[in-house]
């Protein structure tokens, strides 16, 4: 059993075990950096690296088997490999000095992408000249959203994933007069104008912008954000209000009265908001004489914290982020004849971790060679000694 144990342990301690994952990914590189052009950036990244298994359809049954190991699973194989190494082949001594930095910073370096993975958000923020936001937008995710009007001092705003949205799912809220029932889902449709003289169902909406449109069904996954839709029927004291066609393409509410009170819905890009503003006072973009290729783009912004009573400007270009409670604000784009800035705006735990494994591995690079050179001894020497 001794035995046994200790093969196990020399197998997950191996070099060659470490070689073997560091394989695995730079498959999964390749991989992901083909599939990229059925997927897109975000759908490769998470099928090859944020899962644990990649999983293969059989043909006709609908079945999905495992077929190759993911960067979940060989991110933790690797971390094993590390943390075995260190426990049972690398002793605790100043002579590996080195050799323990390298092998903790490589583990940072992982924990880093599992903590990058597990709680940083990507938004974005849209800022026109003059204008001011205090939220940001997400890329990938969607929600239905149902303001109730009735206060004029501040609306209520409630929020529900438009991944919670299925064929027949009700809705309700206790403070709603109402409830809402979805009569068909779509995780990505294309909406248009329906077209004049062609004979072709009605439509399911019956009330608001739904009714003079035609949904078709588009295909998840590729390098476009998907735009999810819902047919949302309302009902209030037993009686049918209509169906609405909500669509992430339509940027309009679309408002309905119960009992009196209004309110609107929209199905849009999931929003965050923030207790501070950021204001666009000025945007500059340079390009590179007689061509059209971006030398520099740069936001000049006013932020305002009313709880910390803060205000002052910020330059925002590229490499040049504003770190601010926890978010980074990064110069990512521009539009509208050079009027509108884009902000990306991450939030991410971990951002340190990587930089703190780079400079464990650099370290640890450094403090090995330096030991591994003070054993060196010249031939002379050498000699010399073996002659005493």
């Amino acid at each position: 059993m001794k035995s046994r144990l200790r093969r196990w342990r020399d197998a997950l301690a191996s070099m060659e075990l470490t070689l073997a994952a560091l394989g695995l990914l730079t498959v999964l590189v390749v991989f992901c950096t083909l599939d990229q052009v059925n997927l897109g950036t975000h759908g490769a990244v998470n099928k090859y690296f944020r899962s644990f298994l990649l999983y293969a359809v059989i043909p006709g049954t609908g079945w999905a088997i495992p077929v190759f190991p993911a960067g979940g699973f060989t991110g933790l194989l690797l971390v094993v490999n590390l943390v075995s190494a260190l426990a049972y082949r690398i002793p605790l001594r100043w002579s590996k000095a080195g050799l323990w930095f390298i092998h903790v910073g490589l583990i940072l370096l992982v924990a880093g992408e599992v903590v990058t993975g597990a709680f940083s958000r990507e938004t974005h923020m849209s800022l026109d000249e003059g204008g001011t936001s205090n939220f940001s937008e997400s890329l990938h995710e969607d929600e239905l959203v149902i303001v109730d009007r009735s206060d004029p001092a501040a609306d209520q705003v409630f929020s529900i994933p438009a991944a919670a949205l299925a064929d027949g799912k009700e809705l309700r809220d206790p403070a709603w007069p109402f409830s809402l029932r979805v009569k068909a889902a779509f995780p990505s449709a294309e909406a248009g104008p329906r077209p004049l003289g062609e004979s072709l169902p009605p439509s399911l909406a019956d009330q608001g912008l739904g009714a003079g449109l035609i949904l078709r069904p588009a295909p998840e996954g590729t390098n476009e954000a998907s735009q999810p839709a819902a047919f949302v029927e309302v009902e209030a004291a037993g009686a049918r209000l209509g169906t609405w066609l909500l669509w992430s393409g339509l940027a309009a509410e679309q408002g309905f009265s119960v009992a009196g009170k209004p309110y609107s819905m929209v199905l849009r890009k999931r929003r965050r908001y923030y207790p501070f503003s950021l204001t666009l006072k000025d945007f500059t973009h340079e390009v590179y004489p007689g061509t059209e290729i971006p030398k520099n783009f740069s936001s000049l912004v006013r932020l305002a914290n009313p709880g910390s009573g803060e205000e002052r400007d910020v330059l925002i270009y590229m490499n040049h982020p504003l770190r601010y409670m926890g978010q980074t604000f990064y110069q990512a784009s521009y539009g509208k004849g050079d009027t509108l800035s884009i902000l990306q705006v991450v939030q991410n735990p971990g951002w340190l971790l990587p930089y703190i494994s780079f400079l464990l591995v650099c370290a640890g690079l450094g403090v090995h060679f330096v030991l591994e050179l003070l054993k060196f001894k010249p031939a002379a020497a050498q000699s010399a000694e073996e002659g005493r």
